[in-house]
């Protein structure tokens, strides 16, 4: 059984990340999303709020789990038993970051495999900062997010004011 686990911040998840998930959940047997707590970020949702949004969106996935993690990724692959760290790229200059990552990893821990999958053409601009800033100033996520993201993002920002 090949496990592999898609790490990130989600904040919020995309149609992109969904594309992602969904792909590697055809080709793995099983597959993680884990939420990063970073610490040098201020995430517009809790971790736990991510870890929820992201259940509820890939519920009708039945090979994909979502848990969260702190510290080394590779540490939290060995505990998991991932075999296959998930990455995607939208674009060339993701590549150089990813690689560099991917070969540290690989250094840290020989026995984990970062496997890259290219965004669908149709997402390669979106990033979770696009949706936030496009959402704060009032425009219209629905082509970005599910429906079910596009009225937490709203609801929070609301409550943020």
């Amino acid at each position: 059984m090949t496990k592999a686990i898609y790490p990130g911040s989600f904040d919020p998840v995309t149609l992109g990340h969904l594309d992602i998930i969904k792909r590697a959940a055809s080709i793995f047997d099983e597959i993680t999303v884990s939420v990063l707590v970073n610490q040098g970020k201020s995430p517009l949702f809790s971790v736990q709020e991510r870890v929820n949004i992201l259940k509820e969106v890939t519920k009708d996935i039945p090979n994909v789990k979502v848990d969260s993690f702190d510290g080394l990724l590779v540490d939290h692959a060995r505990k998991s038993g991932a075999d296959v760290v998930i990455r995607g790229l939208r674009a060339i200059t993701d590549f150089e970051y990813e690689l560099q990552l991917a070969q540290t990893n690989r250094k840290l821990c020989s026995s984990v495999d970062t496997v890259f999958l290219t965004t669908n053409l149709e997402y390669a601009y979106l990033s979770s900062s696009t949706v936030k800033e496009v959402a704060s100033y009032g425009g219209d996520i629905s082509k970005f997010v599910p429906e079910v993201v596009a009225d937490a993002v709203y609801s929070k920002l609301k409550a943020n004011k």
